[in-house]
Order: C-alpha cells, then structure tokens, then sequence
C-alpha cells in the first residue's frame, strides 16, 4: 500500500480562472432573474393576467424553487458531496447553485453551502484510481 498524498484539493490558476466564469455567470443570471423578471411588477401583472414568454415560465420556477428552499438545499447537499469527496466539477456546480441561491432568495443555507466549499480546500486530493 503507497502511502497518501498530502497534497490539499486546491484548483490550479487555469482551475480557478474556469471557477471564477462559472461564479459570475450564476450571480450574473440570478441578477437578471431577480431584478428584470422577480421584482418587476409590470412583468409580475403581465404573468399573472396569462403572459406565456420565457421570462414568466422561468419566474414561475424559481419562485417556487426559492419558495420551498430547494435552491439552498441543493447548495448545501452538493457542498456536502463535494466535502466528502471533492472534485473541480462537484465545486463548480456547488459554487454555481449556492451564487443562485444567495440572490434568489435562500441566504442562509447558500452560505452554509459556501462554507462548506470552502471548508474542502482542507481536504485532500482524492486518490487516482
């Protein structure tokens, strides 16, 4: 048996820089969802009086997503996953629902979320099968 590595999960500088378009593209889509199609109140009356474009399916989804905190949930079960095991693609997925999560509405357990992932960059590396 070969001892392990010490080596810690942390992402290259190529990694990080995928990590950082995954980040602000979450942020800036849950941006646009909130602020063009949630708190819009001509675009909430246009839904509600029988609209059917885009922008009312995808509020109608997120609002009940955020209504029942599965998008926290999902932030923090991924997390989880990711501390448990951590790979760059489990951290970017996390990475992206906890970015939706905290501008749609689920604070508090995208945070947590958020600092579970951080929390796996103490971990180590998984071992190459």
């Amino acid at each position: 048996m070969e001892p392990r590595s010490n080596r810690l999960f942390l992402p290259t500088p190529r990694q990080t820089n995928l990590l950082l378009i995954v980040g602000f593209g979450a942020l800036g889509y849950a941006l646009y969802v909130r602020y063009l199609g949630i708190e819009q109140s001509g675009v909430g009356l246009a839904c509600n009086a029988g609209l059917d474009t885009w922008m009312c399916l995808q509020r109608k989804v997120w609002a009940a997503l955020f209504d029942r905190a599965i998008i926290g949930w999902a932030a923090v079960v991924i997390a989880l996953v990711n501390l448990m095991r951590p790979t760059l693609v489990v951290f970017a997925l996390g990475l992206a629902v906890a970015c939706l999560g905290v501008v749609l509405y689920n604070v508090m357990l995208s945070a947590l979320a958020i600092g579970l992932l951080l929390l796996s960059f103490a971990r180590r590396e998984p071992e190459k099968d």
